[in-house]
């Protein structure tokens, strides 16, 4: 009796043991390790492959021929296949403190890092992430600080005619202080969707630290949708899981304008705001920043602090709208009540760097005054989230 209770526990032990392996899938590959001295290792497992990459932002870049002009592309470098069919690749050198994202690509076929459950999502496109910590990277990092909320809401826009969805930030002690708070409007590119400055942007952990050190005064932070024709991010509306695209209607003809004071005054009625000029920002990144700009000069009286992040400059010749017209005067006017902040920012190798250029020169020629930061690189998500750290830090002051 005593032996086969001993070989019923085995039998069980083996089963177990064997349910846990098919489970989890047996024994773990490590990807991506990140070494002691930052160079970092990624891991695939994948015995019948035949050539394995892996791609991202990490490595050098390469030039990519688009309609839009040419533009930096993500580099490649070749996994070497190891023991039991696991493909490895270390980086030659330490990374630099940064949020990276990558992806495998095996036989010709792109592929997530089946042992890395960290991704995120830009327009269509899924990636892995990882951080190396360090100097401004530590901003990207969830701290031992206090939190503020994050919050999805729904708003009506009757000059859109439809509800939508915005994300908010609350700062911490918000929900308990009783105190106004001055409110930044942060806007995405072609594209994304209110989640954007959120999972590819850290703006939740941003203002988290940034509040936490005394570099950026406790503000609530708006992030909108500026795709009129969507009443939220795919996938969170009536539509269903519709395939994202940057191809949508209503994005750069004047709509968003149009409605935006929709958005401010929802804000103003349901949050505790500083409801003035002095108590307000809005900046984006690339087609967020043609909207900030639009938008300021088209409501001068609105915002105190604007900020272009790689910013679209002007509409196509063939788009007809309201918004664009009297350009010059408009600007005028804007710069006439001469806003705390005016701040410009772009990468060096940024398919909109010649736009941005022409635009300063006629700023200069007026003699208005702006904040300009040139930084390396094009238009990535890198730049976008240093230039979020910066003007952030100077607002409201």
């Amino acid at each position: 009796m005593k032996k086969l209770l001993t070989l019923l526990a085995c039998a069980l032990f083996a089963t177990t043991l064997w349910a846990q392996q098919a489970l989890w899938g047996g024994v773990p590959v490590v990807s991506p390790e990140i070494n002691s001295d930052n160079t970092v290792t990624f891991r695939l497992k994948a015995p019948k492959a035949v050539k394995v990459q892996v791609t991202g932002d990490f490595l050098p870049t390469q030039k990519i021929k688009t309609p839009f002009g040419e533009f930096d592309g993500l580099g490649y470098a070749d996994l070497k296949e190891g023991k039991d069919g696991v493909w490895e690749y270390t980086t030659p050198e330490p990374l630099a403190p940064e949020l990276y994202s990558y992806s495998f690509v095996v036989d010709g076929l792109k592929i997530m890092d089946p042992s890395n459950v960290y991704m995120s999502r830009d327009v269509s496109s899924v990636t892995n992430v990882f951080i190396i910590g360090g100097g401004r990277a530590d901003l990207y990092k969830v701290n031992d600080v206090p939190h503020g909320t994050v919050s999805r809401i729904w708003y009506d826009s009757p000059t859109l005619g439809m509800k939508r969805r915005m994300t908010v930030y609350t700062p911490a002690g918000y929900e308990t202080s009783g105190k106004r708070y001055p409110v930044f409007y942060l806007l995405h590119g072609m594209g994304g969707d209110e989640e954007a400055w959120m999972a590819l942007g850290r703006t939740s952990q941003i203002m988290d630290n940034l509040i936490a050190q005394g570099k950026a005064e406790p503000m609530i932070v708006v992030m909108t949708n500026g795709n009129a024709s969507q009443e939220a991010a795919p996938g969170e509306t009536s539509d269903g899981f519709v395939a994202p695209n940057m191809n949508l209607p209503k994005t750069m003809e004047g709509s968003f304008e149009t409605a935006f004071p929709d958005v401010v005054k929802f804000v103003d009625k349901t949050y505790r705001t500083k409801a003035n000029k002095k108590g307000r920002a809005i900046a984006g990144l690339s087609m967020g920043g043609y909207h900030s700009l639009h938008i300021s000069k088209q409501y001068p009286d609105m915002f105190n602090y604007v900020g272009l992040f790689s910013a679209g400059i002007m509409p196509n010749k063939d788009v007809k709208s309201p918004i664009y017209e009297d350009f010059d005067k408009k600007l005028d006017v804007q710069f006439s009540k001469k806003p705390a902040l005016y701040w410009i920012g772009i990468g060096k190798t940024d398919f909109l760097y010649q736009a941005n250029v022409e635009f300063r020169k006629q700023l200069d020629q007026k003699g208005y005054k702006y904040t300009y930061l040139e930084t390396g690189g094009g238009h990535i998500w890198r730049n976008w989230r240093i230039y979020l750290t910066e003007f952030a830090s100077k607002l409201f002051k």
